[in-house]
């Protein structure tokens, strides 16, 4: 059995190189093929070992190498084609997917979006909350704002970022109200920018009850990849919306708490609020 799960994970890392290093992705069946198996017992092998399908992992190779395209001279057609689209059209329709953009906005960093933010204090500290026409795209926890908002203007480095917005200042008041009560909820829209597979990950971490928390691997089965716990990890370090995707929730399987994006510490006064515990007064930040 030992011997035939390495060379399954030998074919799985095979195939990997193949697709990364493929001028358009390879067909499953050729990739099954190449592996030895049938294609339904390789796209199973190959979900459970990397998290997701032989066509997702191609689409975000292909998703790297249009960023990498991008910040070439050429134009954004050439960069599409370049990446390995056999149409502009095949690549527009899941633009928002791969990008979170168009392209010549992601190209532009960010040029043409109009994003509202706004700086405030919560009981953890400093928050940023800022907005896209989608929805939130940021909600970000720290000691001091300035450090919050050079992260936002390196994220949307070329976008038009408005500030002092009072209406938008009434996002922040929720935001923070959340973060003081969990209880009232969070019913505004998200601006949710990730690979299929992080957004998987992300849905899931948004069912787990407030006061309640589940282990990575735990996690992991639940989005049906039970041997995919690293790449939930990874998946929970690149949330960049705290409290509406609460990766706080995740821990250690023996139940310790581990990294948080924000301080270790404000992933436990989170978790004690929500628990209904009193809070322990102290730096945040570690």
């Amino acid at each position: 059995m030992h011997s035939a799960t390495s060379s399954h994970l030998d074919a799985i890392t095979r195939a990997c190189r193949r697709i990364e290093s493929a001028d358009t992705p390879p067909l499953l069946a050729d990739l099954a093929r190449e592996a030895g198996l049938s294609p339904w017992h390789f796209q199973r092998l190959f979900k459970r070992h990397t998290g997701v399908t032989p066509r997702h992992y191609a689409q975000a190779q292909r998703a790297r190498r249009l960023r990498a395209e991008l910040q070439g001279q050429g134009s954004v057609t050439e960069a599409i084609y370049g990446a390995g689209f056999g149409a502009p059209s095949r690549f527009y329709e899941n633009s928002d997917e791969l990008l979170g953009m168009t392209p010549t906005a992601w190209r532009a960093g960010g040029a043409g979006e109009t994003i509202r933010f706004a700086l405030g204090e919560c009981s953890l500290g400093a928050i940023l909350v800022a907005e896209s026409a989608r929805g939130l795209c940021a909600i970000a926890l720290g000691d001091a704002p300035e450090p919050l908002l050079r992260e936002l203007q390196d994220q949307f480095p070329r976008a038009h970022l408005v500030g002092g917005d009072p209406e938008f200042e009434q996002r922040v008041a929720q935001v923070v109200g959340f973060v003081e009560q969990p209880a009232l909820g969070l019913d505004l829209p998200l601006d949710v920018r990730g690979s299929a597979f992080q957004q998987r990950v992300w849905h899931a971490l948004r069912a787990v009850p407030p006061g309640t928390t589940v282990g990575y691997a735990e996690l992991a089965r639940r989005i049906g990849q039970p041997a995919a716990a690293r790449a939930v990890a990874r998946a929970c370090a690149s949330n960049v919306l705290a409290v509406a995707i609460p990766c706080h929730r995740v821990v250690r399987t023996d139940g310790q708490l581990c990294g948080y994006r924000w301080g270790v510490a404000r992933k436990a006064a989170l978790l004690a609020r929500e628990a209904g515990l009193p809070q322990a007064s102290g730096d945040t930040s570690s």
